[in-house]
């Protein structure tokens, strides 16, 4: 990991101390030192907006970081944050899709991708689905009771 991404981690990681205005003000100061339009600061910059609230900042930042070739698990990370921001906007079916489009590449960030999806789906009026969806994801983890709690999310799925 280079130094640049070291410094942004160490604001992240000092996030609740410094505040949301001070988070965007050195996440900034830190994108400004890289290339205009690249896209891990684009996504740094959203990822602070989004943080603090302002999230029809951060859906423009995210997007330009995804149409600027963001790649590899922040793309995903990208998608995850960008549906989150979307369906706060009041956009869930939207929220729904930008998730799918990135389940298959999701890696290590798969169940996210699930929980996130499952908010949206909720509030897209379809619960027993995000239910059965999240339980699924959920029973994988589970060192007992397994195969009882997939069936039964299966079966909550088949009926929603």
């Amino acid at each position: 990991m280079d130094d640049w991404q070291h410094r942004v981690d160490a604001v992240w990681s000092a996030a609740d101390e410094l505040g949301d205005d001070e988070v965007i003000r050195r996440i900034d100061a830190l994108a400004a030192e890289r290339s205009a339009g690249d896209p891990i600061a684009l996504f740094e910059r959203a990822g602070a907006r989004d943080s603090a609230g302002l999230e029809a900042e951060a859906e423009t930042l995210y997007r330009e970081a995804l149409d600027r070739g963001l790649d590899g698990s922040e793309r995903v990370q990208a998608h995850i944050q960008l549906a989150s921001t979307i369906r706060n906007l009041g956009r869930p079916t939207e929220s729904i899709a930008l998730l799918d489009a990135v389940e298959a590449d999701a890696g290590d960030l798969h169940d996210a991708v699930v929980a996130f999806r499952a908010l949206a789906r909720v509030d897209a009026g379809d619960p027993r689905r995000a239910a059965s969806e999240a339980l699924l994801a959920l029973a994988a983890h589970l060192p007992r009771y397994r195969v009882s709690l997939a069936a039964y999310a299966t079966e909550l799925g088949a009926s929603a």
